[in-house]
């Protein structure tokens, strides 16, 4: 049996075994391992095992995941959140759609103090829902803004999304998080535009909410001045050489634990909370990295990955073209995988392909993470479509997986919007970075 013959039998096999719901990073790492031994030799394997494992938890470039991690659940268990929303409903409640406007534009926020797509959308739908659904929003707006507005929490820095990426490829952490800066706010844009297009068509999708005055505003902006510090601090030590990104997830963590002290609003039993699931989020973010990468060593010996990128250069087709089948296997892929694992599963097959077209790899990395943000709200897997309907139940807000798929829908046109933006115009992407670095 020839070794492309192997190799896609241990695709198949992997996509099977995903679909019984196992955890992804031990299916991942399993199928590599016995590929590698068919391909090589039990020992080989076992050898292999041995060192990814022990090279990816001894990492320090991978120290900055759980900081981050640790600075969002500190955020969201300090109330930073509930703060980040209001300020957004005094500027945007009194509009047709305001409240789902501001849901976005919270989010976008949250994600510069998180970095996590799953906890943005969680902390958002316990703060949001129950107001849109007090002013008498539908579902599928209310829910759709939500699970959608999460997946800004994979762009806007710090993201995780970005930091695996970046290890993945070698390339500079902190380049990639300036570079998601314009392109998180474009989303936030074309979010806020597809839902006053969607409540211009259909009013009765986001009645107007309270309308406040401009002394209301202000205050609003006060209490937020401590997140918008630490926020600035964070980033503008990345920005001007101050930290690496691992100092940087550090000052943002103690930032956050003096605001709260400061404000009295991080209580012990938030503390633990935040630790606990700090360290289960870290631990699954480990794990798939190791697996990933135990998968893809099985993948190099196959020499599949170069035979796909030596078919499509041999196809002779515009570079654009090919970028766009690249982007058609992430849609495809995000609605079977999670965004995490899809990146770390495919970044070494599309990798050498780009860069042999002439593409700038910090530019792919945002196309990369923009695409997976659409894996996050797309059925089956969509995990953010998940989690934002478990909080629903939780809440008991009689919301359905139906609704909720449906309001992503247009959502998910805004982001195919901003993909061929930044593909057509690259230098959205690059000029910051270009000009910090």
């Amino acid at each position: 049996m020839s070794s492309t013959v192997i190799g896609i039998i241990g695709i198949v096999l992997m996509v099977l075994v995903f679909l019984t719901r196992m955890p992804v990073s031990y299916v991942m790492a399993t199928v590599g391992f016995l590929g590698f031994s068919t391909m090589v030799s039990v020992q080989g394997a076992l050898n292999l095992l041995a060192k990814e494992f022990y090279s990816v938890f001894s990492s320090y470039g991978l120290t900055t995941v759980p900081l981050f991690i640790l600075m969002g659940q500190l955020a969201f268990n300090s109330g930073i959140s509930r703060r980040l929303y209001n300020t957004a409903y005094t500027f945007l409640g009194g509009t047709r759609g305001g409240l789902a406007v501001a849901t976005v534009s919270a989010c976008t926020a949250f994600g510069a103090v998180c970095g996590s797509s799953p906890a943005t959308a969680a902390t958002m739908a316990t703060v949001g829902l129950p107001e849109m659904k007090r002013y008498r929003y539908a579902d599928e707006l209310a829910a759709g803004a939500v699970a959608s507005g999460g997946g800004l929490g994979m762009i806007m820095p710090p993201s995780v999304v970005l930091i695996v990426y970046g290890v993945l490829t070698e390339q500079s952490i902190g380049k990639l998080f300036v570079a998601g800066i314009v392109p998180a706010f474009l989303i936030t844009a074309l979010f806020c535009a597809a839902i006053m297009i969607w409540c211009a068509i259909a009013p009765e999708q986001g009645p107007r909410g309270q309308s406040f005055s401009w002394s209301d505003r202000l205050k609003s902006v006060r209490d937020l001045s401590e997140t918008v510090a630490v926020f600035a601090l964070v980033m503008g030590g990345l920005f001007f050489g101050w930290f690496t990104p691992t100092e940087a997830a550090a000052v943002g963590v103690i930032g956050v634990v003096l605001v709260s002290g400061i404000r009295r609003q991080l209580s012990w039993g938030g503390f633990k909370n935040a630790l606990y699931e700090t360290l289960k989020t870290s631990c699954m973010v480990m794990m798939l990295i190791a697996g990933a990468v135990v998968f893809g060593k099985f993948m190099a010996v196959t020499r599949i990955p170069f035979n796909i990128a030596a078919w499509i250069e041999h196809l002779d087709l515009p570079p654009i073209l090919i970028l766009s089948l690249i982007v058609m296997v992430y849609f495809l892929g995000g609605c079977f995988m999670d965004s995490l694992a899809l990146v770390m599963l495919t970044v070494p097959i599309f990798y050498p392909l780009v860069l042999q077209l002439g593409y700038d790899p910090i530019w792919f990395g945002i196309v990369i993470v923009m695409v997976t943000e659409m894996g996050v709200i797309t059925p089956p897997v969509g995990i953010n479509v998940y989690v934002v309907y478990g909080v629903a139940m939780g809440m008991k807000e009689s919301i359905t997986l139906e609704s909720i798929f449906k309001g992503i829908l247009p959502f998910l046109l805004a982001i195919l919007v901003g993909i061929a933006i930044i593909a057509v115009f690259p230098r959205l992407v690059l000029f910051l970075p270009n000009l910090m670095y």
